[in-house]
């Protein structure tokens, strides 16, 4: 992050060239926000019509001598649903500052946005006896939703870009703690394609001798105490203030802070000191004058976990119907390349600690788990907990590219289908593992086992223990369907990248 860099004066000794910069990264980014919205803005009106369009050319047009001519009846019916399209996406905030880019809720206000407007066509067109073609909806709504969900994902794969190379960034100050504040900023660091890029800290009990903190080898600049954000912002170039443990400051240094900050156009943000929950499960609720942040307890049974279950068994039945071939061919290479069964079956934990056997092609030798306490010196895992080599001797050479391809994990489908597995959940882990977890860490076995999770669009085998672990139990506590699907979508090109498996 060559943003955090090894600067080091304070206010004072700031030279004009470096405030000069630090002023041109705040009108950059301003810049820069603007004119991705127009170009959303751009590319949401071209989606929609191009949408709409082929709906009605589809089920209106007719295929004469002289090629494809769409009636005309319909079209006002188009310019009127394209503009209520549009217009729906601008009430809902689609294109806000503070959600381009980056998480899941962007797609789901376009999702939103999109579903409502069709739910209000429905009721007027019943109402009022309007007669539209179904036909002409049913493919108007999914293709215009597909496109609009493309066109945002691909705009975001380029912000994605230009943020691995330092450019789309917001420039943040911190203030809180000297704790709170590392902590932060280090989360931050671990979130690049976040864009957030912390160039100055303003702590309480500063010292102008010690004037830096040093973040993963990077120094970032102390500008001073808790009561010298707005100084600290003209020297910084900040255009974001995020505010973490606030004891400090109080109600009314908070209070005077969002007033001065009003002033010069700068967002605040207030972290609540809340890790791994994720938006849905916090319910802002203001009480007596405070606003409160509620966090609303796990979802693990009832509608939830029977929609789960329904998606786990349709999702692995049309996988096994696919792929048939691919596990036939992979049943004859292992059986013609090595001795031994077809399948492993290796004993995991599942779902509250209860054991089962998980399928898997046999990728190593016959009896290779009797081998495990003699490699056991070679174990390559932080922690010691789980068991890793790169260059495993017991891998056969067909196992070895199954393992790059995770085709050796194909067969855990027939798990989900036995209700032991699910698609999506905490990695499987071994008894022996379960046996070392604590009280927090056993918070895994509250829901199934998945062949794939976090963990496995992390990093895979290149994951510490405990990251792992905070992956896992992040999961847990925040599983829901859309986030099944977005690790689901991840984990596609995370296998073809072959990223982290050995």
């Amino acid at each position: 992050m060559a943003t955090l860099g090894s600067v080091q004066q304070t206010p004072q000794r700031l030279t004009a060239e470096k405030q000069a910069w630090r002023v041109r990264r705040l009108t950059s980014r301003r810049v820069w926000e603007d004119q991705y919205i127009d170009r959303l803005r751009v590319t949401d009106v071209v989606a929609i019509v191009l949408s709409v369009g082929f709906a009605q050319m589809v089920r209106f047009g007719e295929i004469q001598a002289d090629g494809i001519r769409a009636t005309m009846s319909y079209t006002g019916v188009s310019v009127a649903l394209a503009a209520l399209w549009i217009a729906f996406l601008a009430i809902f905030r689609t294109r806000s500052p503070r959600v381009i880019g980056n998480g899941a809720e962007e797609y789901r206000r376009i999702v939103s946005a999109t579903f409502r407007l069709f739910g209000v066509i429905a009721i007027l067109s019943l109402l009022f006896k309007v007669d539209i073609a179904r036909l002409y909806l049913a493919i108007a709504l999914p293709v215009g939703l597909l496109t609009l969900l493309l066109s945002r994902w691909l705009w975001r794969k380029g912000v994605a870009s230009q943020r691995s190379k330092g450019k789309y960034q917001t420039a943040v100050l911190i203030v809180g703690s000297r704790k709170a504040a590392v902590s932060m900023a280090k989360q931050f660091e671990r979130s690049p394609a976040a864009g957030y890029s912390v160039v100055g800290m303003c702590l309480p009990g500063y010292e102008p001798k010690r004037d830096s903190v040093f973040v993963d080898g990077y120094a970032i600049p102390v500008l001073g105490d808790e009561h010298s954000v707005v100084e600290a912002i003209e020297a910084s170039g900040a255009d974001t203030v995020a505010v973490t443990a606030t004891e400090h400051l109080g109600t009314k240094g908070i209070r005077k802070m969002v007033w001065d900050l009003e002033k010069k156009n700068v967002d605040l943000v207030v972290a609540p000191g809340v890790v791994d929950v994720a938006g849905p499960r916090l319910v802002m609720r203001p009480v007596a004058g405070f606003p409160l942040i509620h966090v609303e307890k796990p979802q693990y049974n009832g509608a939830t976990r029977f929609s789960k279950t329904a998606f786990d068994f349709a999702f692995a039945a049309a996988v096994i119907l696919v792929i048939s071939p691919v596990l036939l061919l992979t049943a004859l290479a292992v059986k013609a390349t090595s001795r031994g069964p077809v399948f492993y079956k290796s004993e995991r934990m599942g779902i509250d600690g209860k054991p089962f056997p998980m399928i898997k092609f046999r990728s190593m030798v016959q009896n290779a788990d009797k081998q495990v306490d003699t490699l056991l010196a070679q174990n390559e895992s932080e922690g010691g907990v789980l068991f890793k080599m790169r260059d495993d001797p017991r891998v056969t050479k067909v196992g070895k590219f199954m393992r790059r391809s995770s085709i050796d994990e194909l067969p855990q489908f027939l798990n989900v289908l036995r209700r032991e597995m699910s698609v999506v959940g905490p990695r499987p882990p071994l008894r022996r593992e379960v046996e070392t977890y604590d009280g927090d860490v056993r918070r895994r076995l509250l829901v199934k086992p998945g062949i794939t999770g976090l963990w496995q669009v992390s990093g895979r085998s290149d994951l510490s223990w405990e990251e792992t672990v905070r992956l896992d139990l992040s999961y847990v506590e925040n599983w829901s369907m859309v986030g099944d699907l977005l690790i689901i979508a991840k984990t596609l090109k995370a296998v073809a990248g072959s990223d982290g498996a050995y």
